[in-house]
């Protein structure tokens, strides 16, 4: 490793130097602590006797080799403070750790060179999904169901995956944490799986079996705060190591650390963890939690940006994308930063997207709201697409909307029990259709009613009952869809492929297109609780239109007979009931003069700004109708 750059926060593998390798001879270990007095290294190798380490580069580094040291075994890092004290440390680099019955974690020596994977075929084909279908399936391993673990949970996810038409999963993190009730957001272990649910190996055949099955698998990791337990980051070497020095700067809202990125020496170690898990652990993506809180200093705008947050991001992001152009990061940021995904050489942030959190609020609050309220706001709906170009959005909903007193998905919608089913269905198809990746928590497709507790498993038994048998199969029938359609995600960010054709207040109603460059989809939804008896839509340029979904069939819980087909054109357009609370998905066929304008300059991302504009004025691509102080 170059010192250099790692002191200057440029160094992205850190973990080939730091941390414990074993070989044929022993295993050696090496630290970095600068603010030590000394330090000695202990385990089962020594019978937990103090070994001294050596100091190295002016004593800010410590290394010793053992020729007992195995794979396998336990050991800590013993840290003599200046002051005279001492106390034992995990190592910051540790690739396993192990927990005792008394709460003593230990780091444990592993070589990963021991499993070998076969999935050369997945990592060759993979991409970043930009112009791909990508329905993320989010869960937290240990409650998915009881006493799983990184290999019993292969086989049973990657079938319910599969069949329920989901073709990413998102783990929450992963990384080694000491309490469970964090869900693993408060880490120590960066660079180590947790021990709750196997080993290191264990986790590589999870990932490995996902993809041989063509599922992709991202990891959520937390960058921002680390866990303060003593034996971790917090006061590693005796000084302030990982976290800011003054207090106000040090303690995050959330009681733990905030990781210092003033220190290049911990944007070496936060940007080698990323790579890690890329590179070691095959995963195909990366979601970082909390991002508004490395741009802004405890995610406060006030405050001004924070500067060395976001130049790390620049930097971590630029080199990733150059040396694993497929691999997906993902911001879930709150805040209105700009250019979160575009290119660091443009100004941006460089990831490839971003949460949509805007989005999710307005629709969750719309979705909450009385028909008479609903009429009063109603373009909180289409609000989103007056920025939505802005960034490559991912649409989520998340953990975090069904947790601490938020009630689940379906307890948020307005109206009694049957009501509630109906507008979550015609809220599912109106996240699919609209433009965006999606991502959906566990249990929101089969209508959880709980509140997600990281200490049980799903209620599965719902699936016994017709209303969420119905429901889980609408969101299958919804996801196998959408996987299937490219209209739904081959142009999610180019302003091609969507368009209004409907968003006039005075009734919920509303009415857009998307296309690709093979197909034409038209989505109605009436989100009023009573039925819009004729509801007429122009369509000059449509010969033939095919209902593919309604929320509202019998098989999903409606009250329609299923009868998928042609939908009759008159005059040229067309006339529709719409059941109250629903949605409809309809296949549109073009005349011949309309599909050679869709075919018209299919460069569109190369195109001047200027020659863009003009298309979109030429085809009225995205609509301006968001209200009367829009109108043309």
């Amino acid at each position: 490793m170059e010192l250099h750059r790692f002191y200057t926060g440029t160094e992205f593998e850190a973990f080939r130097w730091l941390g414990a390798h074993p070989s044929d001879e022993g295993t050696l270990f090496r630290v970095f602590a600068p603010g030590a007095a000394a330090v000695g290294l202990m385990g089962e190798f020594s019978h937990w006797q103090e070994i001294p380490m050596t100091p190295l580069h002016s004593g800010s580094f410590y290394q010793c080799f053992v020729p007992e040291a195995k794979p396998g075994m336990s050991y800590l890092l013993r840290i003599h403070k200046t002051g005279g004290t001492e106390a034992d440390h995990l190592d910051p680099y540790g690739f396993c750790t192990a927990k005792e019955e008394s709460s003593q974690f230990y780091s444990v020596i592993w070589d990963q060179r021991s499993y070998s994977f076969s999935d050369g075929g997945w990592m060759a084909r993979r991409t970043d999904g930009i112009s791909e279908p990508m329905n993320i399936y989010e869960l937290h391993l240990g409650s998915w169901k009881e006493g799983l673990t990184y290999r019993s949970i292969a086989a049973p996810l990657i079938a319910y995956v599969k069949e329920a038409g989901y073709n990413c999963v998102e783990f929450m993190p992963l990384c080694e944490h000491p309490a469970l009730e964090s869900w693993g957001y408060q880490a120590f272990g960066y660079f180590s799986p947790t021990h709750r649910y196997g080993t290191p190996d264990d986790l590589k055949y999870l990932i490995d079996q996902c993809h041989r099955h063509g599922i992709r698998v991202i990891l959520d990791l937390a960058l921002v705060h680390f866990a303060v337990d003593a034996f971790g980051l917090a006061e590693f070497d005796g000084t302030p190591l990982y976290e800011y020095p003054q207090e106000d700067l040090s303690f995050s809202e959330w009681g733990s650390k905030n990781f210092n990125y003033a220190r290049g020496s911990v944007r070496s170690f936060l940007q080698s963890a990323v790579l890690f898990w890329l590179q070691e652990y095959h995963f195909d993506g990366i979601r970082m939690d909390a991002v508004r809180n490395m741009l802004y200093p405890h995610g406060n705008t006030d405050l001004g940006e924070h500067r060395e947050g976001a130049a790390f991001l620049r930097t971590m992001n630029e080199y990733i994308k150059k040396v694993m152009p497929t691999a997906c990061l993902i911001a879930e940021d709150s805040s209105a930063y700009p250019g979160v995904t575009s290119p660091v050489d443009q100004g941006g942030l460089g990831f490839d997207y971003k949460w949509d959190l805007g989005w999710m609020n307005d629709t969750l609050t719309y979705c909450k709201m009385s028909p008479e309220e609903r009429l009063g706001d109603y373009h909180r709906l289409t609000f989103s697409m007056l920025y939505y170009y802005n960034e490559r959005f991912l649409l989520p909903f998340s953990h975090d909307e069904v947790v601490h007193g938020k009630s689940t998905i379906l307890q948020k919608m307005n109206g009694d029990y049957a009501e509630k089913f109906s507008m979550a269905r015609a809220l599912y198809l109106y996240m699919y259709a609209y433009p965006g990746k999606k991502l959906n928590f566990m249990g929101n497709e089969f209508g959880q009613l709980r509140e997600w507790d990281e200490k049980r498993e799903q209620d599965w038994l719902l699936l016994d009952y017709p209303a969420h048998s119905s429901f889980y199969r609408c969101i299958r029938d919804l996801n196998r869809l959408y996987l299937s359609c490219p209209a739904l995600y081959q142009r999610d960010y180019d302003p091609r492929g969507f368009h209004w054709l409907d968003c006039r207040e005075g009734n919920l109603v509303y009415t857009f297109t998307r296309s690709s460059r093979e197909q034409r989809m038209l989505a109605v939804f009436n989100f009023d609780h009573q039925p819009v008896a004729d509801y007429r839509l122009e369509l000059p340029c449509i010969t033939a239109a095919r209902l593919v979904l309604d929320t509202n069939w019998e098989r999903y819980g409606g009250t329609l007979k299923t009868v998928p087909g042609d939908l009759g054109l008159d005059s040229g357009g067309l006339t529709l009931r719409l059941e109250p609370c629903s949605g409809k998905l309809i296949t549109l066929l073009p005349a011949p003069e309309y599909e050679a304008m869709l075919q018209e300059n299919e460069q569109f991302d190369t195109l001047p700004q200027e020659e863009k504009a003009a298309l979109m004025k030429k085809y009225r691509y995205g609509c301006n109708n968001y209200g009367p102080a829009a109108e043309e």
